[in-house]
């Protein structure tokens, strides 16, 4: 984190102009005309307070080249030139490991060879380059996603990789190749234009094969495919992912198509965030891959049959994931394909955007057409659609869809609730599931964090990391005056008190700081900022962009001290007085600014409390009424305690 400088990291892919102590510039993570993307070389973070990316180098990279924490941080090792210690591997990891560099090696080759007999063999160019052409993909491109041929002769490619001393074993591996007649080694994918596999750093992962000779009409195998192996799972990979990751990110929404050419139609038509599952049902590996990139999908398929049920099949998986579901069919007789090759990106944007809708509405919709008014199906209907919502977590989404499903069911939300309650009930029977409720009760109410108490926890956090380290004079219980940092004073408030935060991520924070109460030389915001754990030095991050404001004459007295030099000897201790007066303004301010934060965050405690001895009161739902009574008057003094010292009137 020391050699890693945010700006030296950033100005690798974004070009930055100075102003004042920081750094503005286009942000890389979304389309802007202006920059909004801000760099703090002091803090080590950046900014973009367009779309609200921000962290610190790590984060940076993990963001712009799509690299997991480990992976970022080994990608900045290198560039540094800093050694990554890691334990030794034992003998049987040692070979995985060799074996696996191997094939990505032999993959790295076959795929420029592919290439370059598509762009200089004359039967590259005479029968792939007018395949690809007839197609109506460029040679940009063609080039962008390393399309190739491989001769239609028996081992011309196995050959040119055992001359450049690769290995037979590897060769088989990777299925490249595979034994034939009398053991000799065959080209898999011979006769076939290449589609290579890239994993989402790039790495070349496997190929895909589409059959053209003629002599091979009606053979069961159009597209071939590389088998398993070491590198490639198919469950966990796209077709299309490295090509379109920036995209997915910047778009924030990625279109999932079933093939190779659909993705790349839509790549030449101007659409770059697509991938393809290559006609496969979808795995949650696949889906979680996607979910680095964004949470939300849509489902792009034909408008035929197969269309149909393979956009109903990838559904649920996609909403267990947490992933936001949209589908689009296709007008008859279209795929992405022909779709992305008769229109431009603005109508075929326009087109989805127009079109699509979401999971609920069309799964319901097509349900419902295959009822008819079969009162057995329609119900049979009702549970599927319910059961697809039972997989979704945030609970005012659910909301959302149980009214828009009663309206399209004509069925009541208690009742929806109902079977919802029990569908999970099925699902999941030793897991805590919301007690059904009568009718008169109207909708089912929701679980969620409270968000006062969030925001006033990440209040606190914000002065612990900006002014953490600052001291102020306190008085102890003996009246006796001492000096502690902001952040000392903060953590015994809380502790003193019994109290810790809800959220289990700000929780983190505070045991962080307690390991470090005797560590002289402690810092908090840099502590924080290169934590080892990617969550709370992004937090961290981000809570470091939005400041506090500081006094006006404070600011005004720091311009003056450059001017010291030229001043008279009177006007210089002016000066100074003004500082030492403005100093201690400004402890007072901040003390006084902590004290309220944490205050803020007991009175939101207290009121939870408050709330929920209400409800106590409100079902009888206690035998000992008085007790509650007693302590629901104690709290709510409390709590008007706590308002009187932040200046807040108490309204009941």
């Amino acid at each position: 984190m020391d050699a890693a400088q945010i700006k030296e990291v950033v100005s690798e892919f974004v070009s930055l102009k100075q102003r004042g102590a920081n750094y503005i510039g286009l942000c890389p993570f979304h389309n802007e005309k202006t920059g909004s993307f801000t760099v703090s070389p002091s803090k080590g973070i950046f900014k973009c307070f367009g779309c609200g990316e921000g962290g610190n180098s790590v984060h940076f990279i993990m963001k712009h080249e799509q690299l997991t924490y480990v992976e970022a941080l080994k990608y900045l090792a290198k560039k540094y030139h800093i050694e990554i210690e890691e334990r030794d591997l034992s003998a049987t990891e040692q070979q995985q490991q060799s074996d696996r560099e191997s094939m990505f090696a032999l993959n790295s080759f076959a795929q420029k060879y592919f290439s370059d007999i598509l762009h200089n063999h004359v039967d590259g160019k005479a029968i792939a380059m007018a395949y690809f052409q007839e197609r109506g993909f460029s040679d940009v491109i063609i080039k962008k996603f390393h399309l190739g041929y491989c001769l239609n002769e028996q081992d011309a490619m196995t050959n040119e990789a055992l001359r450049n001393g690769y290995k037979k074993e590897f060769l088989q591996k990777t299925g490249l190749s595979y034994f034939g007649e009398n053991n000799r080694v065959v080209d898999s994918f011979r006769g076939r234009v290449i589609f290579p596999w890239h994993s989402l750093s790039g790495k070349v992962i496997a190929f895909g094969g589409r059959v053209l000779d003629s002599r091979t009409k009606g053979v069961n195998q159009k597209y071939k495919n590389s088998p398993e192996s070491e590198i490639f799972k198919k469950g966990n990979e796209l077709y299309g992912i490295f090509q379109a990751k920036n995209a997915i990110v910047r778009e924030k929404c990625v279109y999932m198509v079933e093939g190779y050419t659909d993705v790349i139609s839509m790549h030449q038509c101007g659409i770059e965030n697509v991938v393809a599952n290559s006609g496969t049902a979808l795995d949650s590996a696949q889906i979680r891959l996607l979910h680095r990139l964004t949470s939300n999908i849509t489902l792009l398929y034909d408008g035929d049959g197969a269309g149909i049920h393979a956009a109903l099949r990838g559904i649920d998986m996609l909403l267990s994931e947490g992933m936001n579901v949209k589908v689009l069919l296709l007008p008859d007789g279209e795929d992405p394909d022909s779709f992305a090759r008769n229109h431009s990106a603005a109508d075929f944007v326009d087109f989805i955007k127009t079109n699509q809708t979401d999971f609920m509405r069309f799964k319901a919709n097509l349900l419902l057409r295959e009822a008819k008014n079969d009162p057995l199906k329609k119900a049979t209907a009702i549970t599927d659609v319910l059961g697809s919502i039972a997989l979704i977590q945030n609970m005012i989404l659910v909301s959302e869809y149980i009214k828009l499903c009663s309206e399209l069911f004509e069925k009541s939300e208690e009742i929806l609730y109902s079977e919802l309650n029990k569908i999970k009930a099925k699902a999941n029977p030793n897991n805590f599931v919301e007690k059904e409720i009568p009718v008169s009760q109207g909708s089912m109410p929701l679980l969620s964090i409270d968000s006062d108490l969030d925001t006033a926890e990440k209040d606190i956090l914000k002065f612990v990391l900006q002014y953490g380290d600052e001291k102020v004079l306190l008085r102890n219980f003996s009246e006796d005056c001492v000096e502690v940092k902001i952040w000392e004073y903060v953590l015994d408030e809380l502790r003193n008190d019994g109290l810790g935060f809800e959220n289990q991520l700000h929780e983190l924070f505070l045991k962080d700081l307690e390991l470090h109460k005797s560590d002289a030389t402690f810092s908090v915001s840099s502590f924080f900022v290169s934590h080892q754990n990617p969550n709370i030095s992004l937090l961290a991050a981000e809570l470091l962009t939005e400041k506090y404001q500081l006094s006006k004459i404070f600011s005004k007295n720091e311009a003056l001290e450059k001017n010291l030099q030229s001043m008279t000897s009177a006007a210089k201790r002016r000066i100074e007085e003004l500082k030492k007066q403005e100093e201690e303004r400004r402890k007072i301010w901040l003390i006084n600014a902590v004290t309220n934060s944490i205050n803020e965050y007991k009175k939101a405690i207290v009121s939870l409390k408050i709330k929920e001895l209400e409800r106590v009161l409100r079902d009888n739902s206690t035998e000992d009424i008085v007790a509650v009574m007693k302590e629901h008057a104690r709290l709510s003094e409390i709590k008007r305690m706590l308002a009187s010292a932040l200046g807040q009137v108490v309204i009941k």
